[in-house]
């Protein structure tokens, strides 16, 4: 891994499949949506980096948060 990058592990909100992300610690706040690499259903990914601490929260698409 990279000084800005970090990987994170986390549960598919649809099937439940652990999957790892490797998420941009440089920036404090980003969302994207990511295929599933087993369901292949789009997940929302919610990333959070602050003072050093990554926080990763899934969500599926049509979900409101």
């Amino acid at each position: 891994m990279s000084l800005y990058t970090d990987s994170v592990t986390a549960s598919c909100p649809y099937c439940g499949e652990s999957i790892e992300l490797v998420v941009d610690n440089s920036v404090p706040e980003q969302q994207y949506i990511e295929d599933c690499f087993v369901c292949c259903r789009p997940i929302v990914v919610s990333v959070s980096c602050h003072e050093g601490e990554v926080s990763v929260n899934l969500y599926h698409e049509n979900e409101t948060f």
